[in-house]
């Protein structure tokens, strides 16, 4: 299966944008010769025979989309995106889409709530690591019990300067 995929510059460094030719499959932080190992171990579990194409005309409304995001001009995203993973993954991820609007946060727990396993907390917190989808799934929204701010997969710098961002 032919994936597509482009990189981006933005304010939080590179990102790289994969399609399948119809939806958005997965929006990573850095180049894709950074992730071009882990890229091809994701996608061999999810496509059969995949193989990486650069061809920046299949992303480039998502790159336009996400560059209103970082100049203040979007905040909700309208491109079709497909989730790759575990169905628990799928409601963690959609969960997060759905219940965590832009400019707020959310915990752990409030996502362990809202899929209806309000004891998954740890799960969740596993789920929200693998998120595919950097930025438009907002796992950068998710803070600890706390409300201090916990891991995240791109780096506490990055989820710093996103929620600044989006308190603006």
């Amino acid at each position: 299966m032919e994936l597509y995929y482009d990189e981006m510059e933005s304010p939080v460094g590179p990102l790289t944008i994969i399609s399948d030719g119809e939806h958005i499959v997965r929006i990573e932080y850095g180049s894709f010769n950074q992730m071009e190992a882990k890229m091809g171990k994701w996608s061999e579990r999810y496509f059969d025979n995949p193989i990486f194409i650069h061809k920046p005309g299949k992303v480039d409304y998502v790159k336009i989309e996400l560059q209103d995001y970082f100049n203040g001009k979007r905040s909700v995203f309208s491109f079709d995106f497909s989730f790759h993973g575990t169905p628990f993954q799928h409601k963690v991820w959609q969960a997060l889409y759905d219940t965590i609007s832009y400019g707020e946060t959310k915990t752990y727990k409030d996502i362990a709530a809202a899929i209806g396993n309000p004891k998954a907390v740890r799960a969740v917190g596993g789920a929200v690591n693998k998120n595919p989808f950097s930025i438009v799934v907002p796992c950068h929204r998710v803070i600890g019990a706390n409300g201090k701010m916990v891991g995240y997969n791109g780096g506490l710098d990055k989820k710093e300067y996103l929620l600044a961002h989006e308190a603006r």
